[in-house]
């Protein structure tokens, strides 16, 4: 039955490689059950609610990456985005988690709607290729998105 949902053959893998990826991919992403907890904690929000929080929504989306995507990936709630709401929102401007909670709910059914309707398909598929995906990158994309490569400046001159 394994074989057949998750094609380990055609991937070129075991039960057993299979089964030490996910306790090596658990160990490396437990520390989210303790830290996430205490961060949002100092936002004000009940520890044992955010512990439990955390715990099913990492558990329900790794679920359906694996059975339903078929995708071998863990997911887990964003350290730094929860150390963002937590210092700079809530501590830092002094919203309330309450109202700053509901607005990541708002972004969320945004994100959602935008991929329901595929405009975030579009948005992503206009993104030049030349762009580097990571946002450390930022003074990169004119050097090589605008201007010409550097040897054709000399020819110029």
């Amino acid at each position: 039955m394994l074989e057949r949902v998750f094609h380990l053959e055609e991937n070129k893998t075991t039960v057993r490689r299979e089964l030490l990826a996910g306790l090596t991919t658990f160990m490396t992403m437990a520390y989210v059950v303790v830290v996430n907890p205490r961060i949002l904690a100092e936002a004000g929000m009940p520890i044992d609610g955010v512990l439990f929080a955390t715990c099913i929504s990492a558990a329900i989306a790794t679920l359906i990456m694996g059975l339903w995507a078929n995708y071998p990936i863990a997911l887990a709630p964003g350290m730094s985005l929860n150390a963002y709401f937590t210092y700079s929102i809530v501590l830092g401007r002094g919203v309330p988690w309450q109202t700053a909670l509901g607005v990541v709910f708002l972004s969320g059914l945004l994100f959602l709607i935008l991929t329901l309707t595929n405009i975030r398909e579009q948005i992503v598929n206009g993104i030049p290729n030349c762009l580097p995906p990571s946002s450390g990158w930022a003074k990169f994309p004119i050097r090589t998105c605008v201007l010409p490569p550097p040897d054709s400046f000399s020819s110029q001159f």
